[in-house]
C-alpha cells in the first residue's frame, strides 16, 4: 500500500527526537506511559514515592526496544499531585535523554511540572499533554508565560465526534477560537494533534481523523489506541493471547493511516508495540521509496534496523 498526502508535511524537533514527515520518511514516535493511576510501581502517588529500580528497569527497556527497531521513543510522565510530577520529572529526566510528556488530569498539576522544567533547564525535552477543548484563557497564559513550545492538542470534540469535528475544533470558527490559534498565541511552535481515540470501535474513525488531519493540516498526528484495547474487558474471552495481539493491530492500525507518533499506554508493553509498529513502518518506507515519492531521513529506520 503506498501511502502518501498532497499537503506538506511539517517536521518537528523537540529533543533529539524528530517527528512527523511523509510517511515512511522517518520512523514512527512511540511513547510509553509511566507512574500512571494503580501503576504497581507507585506506592504513594501523593507524594511521588515508587520502586525507581522497577523504573528505570521499564525505562531502559523502552530504549533498548528503540534502539533495537530504529523506533524513536518519548516518555508520558504522568502524576496527580504538583510534589509528585516534580520528582518524576527528575528521576526521567535523569535516566533517558529521550523527551518526555508532562501529563495528569488536572491542568494545575501539569502547570506545575513544567514550571519544574523551566527552573531545571528541561522546556527543549518537554511535550505540555496537552491542550484540550476545555482550553481556558489562563491555561494558556500560563503556557506562554513559562515558555513551553511544544504541546498535544487533543482532537476530541464532543460537539461532533466525526473524523471532520476534529479538524473543525482544530481550526475553530467566527464564533470560537480553534485549537491551533490558541496554541499560536501562546507561542506554541511544535504541534502534535491527537486524534482521540474513545474505546475500541472509534479506533477506525480515529485513524481516519489521522489520514484527515495529515491531509488537511499537515501536522504530526497520532493517537494512543492501545488503552482502549486494555478497557475491553471482553478480549479475554478470544484467546489467552488476544489481549497482546489485539493491542499491537490497534496500534498498527493507526500507522497504517499515517500516524508519526503513537502514545501506547504502559510503558510495560514496549516488547509488543516496537516490534509490530517497526514493521509496518518498514513496509511504508520500502514502498513509499521504491515508488519514488519519498527519501527515507534516516538510516537508523527500522528498514535498515530489521531487515
Amino acid at each position: 500500500m503506498m501511502l502518501t498526502f498532497g499537503r506538506e508535511q511539517k517536521i518537528f524537533e523537540i529533543g533529539n527526537v524528530k517527528v512527523g514527515g511523509k510517511p515512511g520518511e522517518l520512523p514512527t514516535v512511540l511513547i510509553g506511559s509511566i507512574f500512571y493511576d494503580r501503576h504497581k510501581i507507585v506506592s504513594d502517588p501523593a507524594e511521588g514515592v515508587f520502586d525507581r529500580n522497577r523504573a528505570e528497569a521499564l525505562i531502559n527497556r523502552q530504549e533498548e526496544m528503540s534502539d533495537r527497531t530504529g523506533n524513536p521513543h518519548m516518555v508520558d510522565v504522568v502524576a496527580s499531585s504538583e510534589t509528585a510530577i516534580a520528582k518524576y520529572i527528575e528521576f526521567v529526566a535523569g535516566v533517558t535523554d529521550a523527551p518526555f510528556f508532562v501529563d495528569s488530569t488536572a491542568t494545575e498539576i501539569k502547570i506545575a511540572g513544567l514550571k519544574y522544567c523551566a527552573e531545571v533547564g528541561l522546556l527543549d525535552r518537554t511535550v505540555y499533554n496537552s491542550i484540550t477543548f476545555h482550553v481556558s484563557d489562563q491555561e494558556m497564559e500560563e503556557l506562554k508565560n513559562i515558555g513551553i513550545k511544544s504541546a498535544i492538542l487533543l482532537g476530541y470534540n464532543p460537539r461532533n465526534v466525526r473524523p471532520q469535528g476534529r479538524i473543525e475544533l482544530l481550526k475553530g470558527d467566527e464564533n470560537k477560537k480553534g485549537l491551533l490559534q490558541y496554541a499560536e498565541e501562546a507561542g506554541i511552535k511544535n504541534i502534535l494533534v491527537d486524534a482521540a481515540v474513545l474505546d475500541v470501535p472509534s479506533i477506525g474513525i480515529a485513524s481516519e481523523a489521522v489520514r484527515l488531519i495529515k491531509a488537511e493540516l499537515g501536522l504530526p498526528s497520532g493517537g494512543g489506541p492501545l488503552n482502549a484495547v486494555l478497557e475491553w474487558k471482553r478480549v479475554t474471552e478470544l484467546g489467552e493471547h488476544a489481549k497482546r495481539v489485539c493491542a499491537a493491530t490497534a496500534v498498527t492500525s493507526m500507522v497504517q493511516a499515517g500516524a508519526d507518533w503513537v502514545l501506547y499506554g504502559p510503558i510495560y508493553n514496549a516488547d509488543v508495540v516496537f516490534p509490530a509498529v517497526a514493521m509496518v513502518d518498514s513496509t511504508i518506507a520500502y514502498t513509499n521509496s521504491r515508488m519514488r515519492v519519498i527519501s527515507i531521513q534516516t538510516k537508523n529506520h527500522p528498514l535498515y534496523k530489521i531487515f
